[in-house]
């Protein structure tokens, strides 16, 4: 059963089954551990990611991981917090999936989370000449007014 594997693979995370699809919440320090584990583990090998994005609670971010794992159609999501709003880090996955590389490039160029060891982090969408990250709560936008 997943859940007993998730509780194997992270035992500190926090698991719910409320939703649609699986849940399961883990600090963003375990984040490379879990995702290898998830990727591998004979009992779920997760090989499709297949949605990745950030989430600005003010107090924090938050990193959600949509998976899938093609052979059993199983499906989980995944929520690493990060606590650092003044400097957010996470490793990258894009080792682990290909699919991660252009998903945490939007995540470092709209909300300025660093994925650590990522190849090539660099904006994706706005000039290097930017200034700010237009995702996040305290964003200012003067010329277009924009307040959150």
């Amino acid at each position: 059963m997943l859940k007993d594997i998730l509780t194997t693979i992270a035992p500190t995370g926090t698991i719910d089954e409320t939703g649609e699809i699986l849940s399961l919440t883990i600090d963003a320090k375990d984040w490379r551990e879990v995702a290898v584990q998830l990727r591998y583990h004979e009992g779920c090998k997760f090989d499709y990611l297949f949605c990745v994005t950030a989430v600005d609670w003010k107090t924090h971010f938050t990193m959600v991981y949509h998976f899938d794992a093609t052979e059993g159609r199983q499906r989980l999501v995944v929520k690493a917090k990060i606590n650092d709003r003044t400097n957010p880090e996470i490793e990258t996955v894009c080792d682990i999936w290909r699919t991660a590389e252009l998903h945490e490039r939007e995540a470092y160029d709209l909300m300025g989370i660093k994925f650590l060891n990522h190849p090539d982090l660099r904006r994706l969408f706005l000039t290097d000449e930017w200034v700010g990250y237009p995702l996040r709560k305290d964003y200012d936008d003067p010329i277009n007014m924009i307040k959150l």
